[in-house]
Order: structure tokens, then sequence, then C-alpha cells
């Protein structure tokens, strides 16, 4: 018996104290974890630290309810600020609100006509490479905090780690990050030493975000100048997005709506940049993070936003003393278990273009660190390796009858534009046959690149005297060739 959507979407919400509990301390975690990247994200942008994490609130309530992906954590994104930062630096801030009022609405629309089917070009070795370059890129965020430091944060770092993977084996009932957080930080206040804390990092908000529209002409020419960064900013925002739903999918086993995370992340930015906030999109270390210490409902997510307006007001003064060392653990954690160590192993038992293919989209994104980049060159290397691999299967086998005077042309396999032309030299032009049969019983014509193949192939020969008669074509391909080349059907010379 199905559920009604109401049940399923009440279940995501809630399943009994046990789970809720999970979720709420997993969402806490992840506002720990949010904090650091927000800010160093917000000078990637350029802009003033309260302005990511206005946004990564708003953000974090709106996808809570309007998401597709349960215990996704979304937020102010590097990906996002990488295509923000030229905008801010040419325009400023408030034609930076304008874009990211306009790219919730590009992402809204996305969703509504549910172009989230576009995510099934990506490959397994594409989105294995997305995690991967991922994983790299989240440790190396953590590296200028290890630099020039003193001896005290390294063994900060050490027992933060320690406590991570220790704390489990004594109770699960409190994550082991958040225990890291409470620990490291009441032993920096008890012991005052020379060591990074989040009042480091940058300025936190002093109040509440409030309810404002971009201050910037609604014109043609506002217009103009926010549309092409816009629309930047809702590729990117979505492909990470939809990422990171595809891999919450695999570490949950459940299934997830993408064009409802679509929609719901285009609703998210607009209500963000109504309240000041940059555009943001899934953050895939958090949310494996959330996932990884218990977090599976929409709960979670909603702590997550919850908590990161208490840090950021009531609570700032107790925040800004936690020690950036205790941060950097969590992270170095998320990152060790975001790597699929698995896929080193697979290099070798894979076939080799998979390979190349995961290890491309690691190099790209990891040398731009640019996600959409790494992405859209495994993609495109994905469908030239699948092209080429469709190529080979295509034959075309040659049979002379000299009772009939009758040479048969067997072709087997796709024809589309690669096999186009290398089904068109398969064919001797200038027989001195009386008759031709073509034979595509075993074959189908994808587009008008294998219809003109077909074509040219047919009206050379009649040029010649051959009286040629094209045979086998499957229902889809002969509405092709009526439609685009009707004088094939015809069998005379």
């Amino acid at each position: 018996m199905h559920s009604s959507p109401l049940s399923r979407y009440r279940a995501e919400w809630f399943n009994g104290v046990g789970d809720a509990r999970r979720d709420i301390l997993a969402g806490m975690v992840g506002t720990f974890a949010l904090i650091p990247e927000v800010i160093a994200f917000s000078f990637v942008a350029g802009i003033d630290p309260e302005v990511g994490l206005f946004a990564s609130f708003i953000i974090g309530i709106v996808i809570a309810f309007a998401g597709g992906r349960p215990a996704m954590i979304s937020g102010a994104a590097g990906s996002v600020a990488l295509v923000a930062a030229a905008l801010v630096h040419t325009h400023g801030l408030q034609y930076l609100l304008a874009a990211t009022l306009l790219a919730g609405l590009f992402q809204i629309i996305f969703g509504l006509l549910k172009l989230d089917v576009l995510m099934r070009f990506v490959s397994r070795s594409v989105r294995t490479g997305f995690v991967n370059a991922l994983a790299i890129l989240i440790f190396s965020a953590q590296v200028p905090q290890m630099l020039h430091v003193t001896w005290h944060t390294y063994a900060m770092i050490a027992g933060g780690l320690a406590i991570i993977y220790l704390a489990p084996r004594l109770t699960r009932a409190i994550p082991s990050p958040l225990i890291c957080i409470l620990i490291l930080t009441a032993i920096s206040i008890a012991f005052p030493m020379p060591i990074h804390t989040v009042a480091d990092l940058g300025r936190l908000p002093a109040s509440l975000p409030a309810f404002t529209l971009p201050a910037v002409p609604f014109d043609g020419q506002t217009l103009r100048i926010v549309a092409p960064y816009a629309l930047a900013m809702a590729a990117v925002g979505l492909l990470e997005s939809m990422m990171t739903a595809s891999v919450v999918d695999d570490l949950t086993e459940t299934a997830s709506s993408k064009a409802r995370e679509c929609t719901g992340l285009g609703l998210a930015n607009v209500a963000a940049a109504l309240f000041g906030g940059i555009a943001g999109c899934g953050m895939i270390g958090q949310t494996v993070g959330n996932v990884r210490y218990g977090g599976r409902r929409r709960l979670s997510t909603l702590v997550a936003g919850v908590f990161l307006l208490l840090v950021m007001v009531p609570l700032r003064p107790w925040v800004a003393q936690v020690p950036v060392a205790a941060l950097v653990a969590i992270m170095i954690m998320v990152s060790a278990s975001t790597f699929s160590w698995g896929s080193i192993r697979d290099l070798a038992r894979h076939p080799k273009v998979s390979g190349i293919v995961m290890v491309a989209t690691v190099i790209v994104t990891v040398a731009t660190h640019d996600l959409s980049a790494g992405v859209t060159v495994g993609v495109l290397l994905s469908g030239v390796f699948f092209a080429f691999k469709v190529t080979r299967l295509m034959d075309v086998r040659a049979n002379y009858d000299p009772a009939t005077d009758t040479r048969t042309y067997t072709v087997t396999g796709q024809i589309f534009f690669a096999s186009a032309e290398i089904f068109a030299d398969r064919f001797d032009l200038r027989d001195t046959v009386a008759h031709v049969l073509i034979d595509l019983t075993a074959s189908h014509l994808w587009d008008i690149t294998a219809v003109g193949a077909l074509e040219d192939v047919v009206t050379k020969m009649r040029h010649h005297g051959i009286a040629v008669e094209v045979i086998g074509l499957n229902a889809a391909s002969a509405i092709l060739v009526d439609r685009l080349a009707p004088t094939v059907g015809s069998p005379v010379a």
C-alpha cells in the first residue's frame, strides 16, 4: 500500500525520538563545519563575512522545507563565490544581490521544467572524480590554517583528530566532532595559548538579517550587467547541488527529487538575496559530515540553519573562542571520509577510459578550484569515449550475387554524426553492378547527419546508373528518412 505524499513528507522530518536526537546533533556539527568555509568563501567573493553567513542561515531554513533531498546542507559555497567575485569587484555588493535574485529565478524555472534529467549524462566516473576532487579541495582549504603557526596548533589538531576517531568507541550518543569542539574550546580557555580562534577568521554578525531589495535600478541596463553572472551562478549552483544530492543518494541508499531540489534551491536563493545574502548551493563536505554523524532527515538541515543563527548572534561571544584547530580537525576527517579510496584500486580493474575520465575530472577541478569545470570536462570526455566506442560497433559487410548482379550491403550498429562518415566510406560508389541492396535491419539512423550520409550514398550510386533499394528501416529511422530524404525510399535508378 503506497503512502500519501503528506505522510512521506512527514517521515522525511521525524521518525522517532532517537532519530530526532541524531538529526539535531548532526545538524549542529554541520553548522560548525559551515562557519569557517562560509567566512573563507566570503573573502573569495570580496564581501563581508556576515553576507555569507546570513545567506547560509536563510538558505538552510528555506531548503529544509522546499528542497528535494533530506539531510542535505546548503549554504554560501566556494564555486558560486568564484563566479560572483568578478561582479562584486566591478559593480559592488548590490549588483551581486540582484544577480543572486535573478539566479534564484533561473533555478526555479529550471526545476519547473524538470531539466534535472540532464544529470543522467553525468557518469559514475565523473561523480567519483567530483567526490575525490572535492575531498582534496576540502583538505587544501585547511592548509592555510596550518602554516606559520606555533606547535600548539598542531597539537590541538592532533588532539582533535584523536577525539574524533576514538570518542565513538566510548559513546555514539553525541557526534565526536561536537565533543572535539567542546573539549578543545575548554582547553584553550583554561590554558591560554597562541592559537587562532573563530574570531580571527572574520567579523561575526551582531544582529539579525533584515528584509531589503537590492539597491540597483530595475532597468534593462542592470539586467544586461547581472544576467550573465546570474546564469553562471545558477548553473554552477545547480550542478554542485545535483552532484551533492547524488552522493547522498548513494550514501543513504535512498532516492530524492532532483527537480524539487532545483526549485527549492531557487526559492532559497531568492530569499537569501532579499535578506542581503549571496547565492549558495549544496555543500558536499558539510553534507557528508551531516550524514556520517547520523543526519538523515530534513530536521538536520533545519537545525544546521537555525543553529547557525544562534551561533551568529546570541552565542557569538562563545563561538568566537572556538579554536580554528578544532574546525580544521573536523574538516580533515570529512576530507578523508569523502575521498573514495577504493577508486584508486579500481584504476587497475576498471576500463582505462573510465579511469581517464575520473582522473581528468579530479585534475581539472583541483587545478581550477571550479567543480563545474571539472564535471564539464568529465562529461565531455565521457561523451567522446562513448561516441568512439559506438562507432567501432558499426559495421558494413558487402555480398555479391552474380545470378541477379546484385550487391547487398548489410549494415549493423548505430549510425549518427560520429559514425556517418565511416558508414559512407564503406560503399563503392562507382560499382559496376546493376543493383544495390542496402539492408538496415540491424542498424538505426539517429540524426540528420546519418540520414544525409545515406542520401549521399544512394544519390551518387543512382547517378552512376545503379538501381538502389533501401530495406529494413525500423519505424523511427523510416520516419526520419521520409521527413528528411524522401527520395531514398524509391528503388529506381
